[in-house]
């Protein structure tokens, strides 16, 4: 089962009748924007998996005209995780929910709902249902798939805090899973795609029980279709001539084309909005950059994050980025670098993120995290 983004946006509109923060909704020609504040619910768990295959730059300069100079001077990238083989996205994701409820202290059986985010599942109908039935959750636990590229897992996160913030609702514990495998989609024949990606799976554990603070402290999210020729991986079928009675019908055959970007516009569109839609979050929750412990942008680019730390007054001290070893895994971006944050001790308990995803779509939006 897969949830789209405009049936999220349907979700959102209605935030006020799901969460006691406030929440707006409003449309400006082709974009959407939501936004709310706290959400009673807060996250204590998180987990992280990579393929074993490593893939440098210098692996790549055989492959394109290229070299490890060239791509980390303008990406900050060293290396990707791939999958190969008979690896499964699949496999990644439930990896990684087993850590996250390994850390929250909870068994699939007290999950109530997961949410993956993903734009490259195993199976086209999703993924979400395989990984609860893999890691043994029970038949009462709902599980869906939600499409939104790079802001897949920040939108999940926020769906899971609609969730979980309903009055009178019966969800306590909610797992969201960001896993993409761009690998299989990008052309490695094209130098401006192929040095970027990489593959890999992150998943927190949200839960509104216990006696602690909010955690999901406010929100802010928009799209706009508009952009969408940006960055895409087009359906590009085959025609199949199909024999009926009066000629031939022609359908078409699956088959969807390699990723395509606009380096330049996407740069442009994320070190425009990244910075305005993280005070809009920021304004949700009713705080200000003075009291952000650690800055999480989806992990596409470092001079991205340079810019926006750098319009937001933000030292980059406090920016959180495993960039340079995993490159842009996608909807895992943002879960995978919080796991090895938290595991490390940089993020600590009570510690306040302020996290952003932006991507295709185009989608973009933050969430401010209090962790623990």
């Amino acid at each position: 089962m897969k949830i789209y983004l405009s049936s999220i946006a349907l979700l959102f509109a209605g935030a006020s009748a799901f969460s006691p923060g406030p929440s707006t909704a409003s449309r400006c020609s082709t974009e959407l924007m939501v936004t709310s504040g706290k959400m009673n619910c807060r996250p204590i768990g998180i987990g992280s998996a990579v393929p074993e295959t490593i893939i440098t730059n210098v692996d790549l300069e055989s492959v394109v005209e290229t070299n490890d100079e060239w791509i980390q001077s303008r990406t900050g990238i060293a290396q990707r995780r791939v999958l190969t083989g008979d690896d499964s996205l699949r496999s990644l994701g439930s990896k990684a929910a087993r850590q996250a409820l390994d850390m929250a202290g909870l068994s699939a059986e007290d999950l109530d709902m997961i949410i993956c985010a993903t734009s490259s599942p195993d199976d086209m109908f999703g993924d979400a249902t395989a990984i609860a039935a893999e890691i043994g959750c029970t038949k009462n636990t709902v599980a869906f798939d939600l499409t939104a590229a790079c802001s897949g897992f920040l939108l999940g996160t926020v769906t899971a805090g609609q969730f979980l913030s309903c009055p009178g609702t019966s969800t306590k514990n909610v797992l969201v899973v960001g896993a993409d495998a761009l690998s299989r989609w990008v052309d490695w024949d094209d130098r401006n795609t192929c040095i970027l990606f990489g593959d890999g799976a992150g998943a927190m554990l949200i839960t509104n029980e216990g006696d602690g603070e909010s955690g999901l402290l406010g929100f802010s999210a928009h799209s706009n279709g508009e952009g969408y020729g940006d960055l895409n991986c087009l359906y590009n079928g085959d025609p199949r001539p199909v024999s009926t009675p009066g000629g031939d019908t022609i359908l078409s055959s699956g088959k969807f084309q390699k990723i395509e970007m606009n380096g330049q516009e996407v740069y442009k569109f994320a070190t425009r909005e990244v910075p305005r839609v993280l005070q809009e979050a920021l304004e949700a929750a009713e705080m200000t950059v003075d009291d952000i412990d650690h800055l999480l942008l989806h992990q596409a680019n470092i001079r991205i994050m340079e810019i926006v730390a750098k319009r937001l007054g933000i030292p980059f001290e406090k920016v959180i980025t495993n960039l340079s070893s995993y490159g842009n895994t996608s909807a895992a971006s943002i879960p995978l670098a919080l796991d090895e944050a938290v595991r490390s001790g940089q993020v600590k308990k009570g510690d306040v993120i302020a996290c952003a995803g932006f991507g295709a779509g185009l989608t973009w939006g933050s969430a401010i995290m209090r962790w623990g």
